[in-house]
């Protein structure tokens, strides 16, 4: 099969010819239809995480068709179309059987643990706890838009944050997953705010439900400047970037009794940020990771998007090749553009 591998950190990926995956016992095979461009990607190809092996082939929101499945599977065959999550549970240990599979003790990641979806297919263990069917009329691109960010920010803004109607939400960082938590905490009925650094995004916020938006670039104190449109602080705040600042700031412009989550990835220098401990403790603010969705919550995601509540459709940004990914991935050590990149054509 063709795929995109590196051989070493930091160094350009390539398009190559490798052996076709062969699926586990517990597994499936799927014929890779299409697949996001994610930070955690570029995180991966720059060596921030340890559990990468090389050479590798990178790539973790895929969306697809079932074309092999091993002999213990009994509820997935060839020709389902179908999506994973990204963190992939073992179902066997006591995080799994407690139902929260996106922390399991032996959790498996496509593009991290073992090979990806920046392939014609991707071999993927545990089918029957992980796999996601996917509705007739959802296309391949939206699926696979919906693998890291998004359904990580609907559980930070619906299971994690806990977002009733009438709170203010604030979200800092207005990438794929900043703008997929405005969209989410919107349709719960909340007030959200809209930060970033260009006003090309804020406006697009704004399209899909931001009620308020701050440019960080032209505002000099943006906790300030939340407090002053929720008259007090955010109820809940997410930092969807990843990155000191936003973190901080989304900490310290929660109101008494609120909510912060971090979504975005904390890693390498960034993994010990500052904190407003003080007011964490006056406050007694919550401190809380979102990382990634169990299976079974798809459910709920997506009735809320077949009702129209939810149109994830929008998000869905660039459509590139396979041949287009190594320079794609690359790139992402700057901020996203508008929307989710989606390799598209194989």
């Amino acid at each position: 099969m063709k795929a995109v591998v590196f051989e070493k950190f930091g160094e350009a990926p390539t398009i190559q010819t490798v052996p076709d995956p062969k699926p586990a016992a517990d597994g499936v095979v799927i014929k890779v239809e299409a697949t996001g461009l994610c930070r955690s990607d570029w995180h991966g190809w720059m060596g921030h995480d340890d559990g990468i092996r090389l050479p590798h082939v990178p790539g973790h929101e895929l969306a697809g068709v079932v074309v092999a499945a091993g002999k213990q599977v009994t509820r997935w065959k060839a020709g389902e179309r179908v999506t994973v999550p990204f963190a992939v549970g073992c179902g066997h240990c006591f995080e799994c059987t407690s139902g929260n599979h996106q922390v399991c003790e032996h959790q498996t990641q496509p593009g991290f643990t073992g090979w990806g979806s920046f392939a014609e297919y991707v071999a993927i263990e545990h089918a029957d706890t992980n796999l996601v069917r996917l509705p007739d009329e959802m296309e391949f691109a939206t699926a696979a838009s919906l693998g890291c960010r998004f359904v990580t920010s609907f559980r930070a803004i619906v299971d994690q944050g806990r977002v009733t109607p009438g709170e203010w939400v604030a979200v800092h960082g207005c990438g794929g997953v900043g703008l997929s938590a405005i969209m989410i905490a919107s349709a719960m009925g909340a007030n959200v705010i809209a930060i970033d650094l260009t006003d090309e995004k804020l406006d697009f916020a704004t399209k899909i439900g931001a009620v308020a938006t701050i440019n960080a670039s032209k505002t000099p104190n943006v906790v300030k400047a939340v407090k002053q449109i929720t008259n007090g602080g955010a109820h809940m705040s997410m930092d969807a970037l990843g990155h000191p600042t936003t973190s901080f700031n989304s900490i310290a412009n929660l109101r008494r009794r609120g909510r912060h989550v971090q979504v975005g990835l904390m890693l390498g220098e960034h993994a010990r940020p500052q904190v407003p401990m003080d007011k964490v403790i006056a406050f007694e603010l919550e401190i809380l990771g979102s990382h990634g969705m169990q299976a079974y919550r798809y459910q709920a995601m997506m009735e809320m998007i077949r009702n129209g509540k939810l149109k994830p459709e929008l998000l869905v940004g660039k459509k590139i090749s396979l041949d287009e990914a190594p320079a794609a991935l690359m790139a992402m050590g700057g901020f996203e553009g508008i929307g989710i990149g989606v390799v598209t054509k194989f």
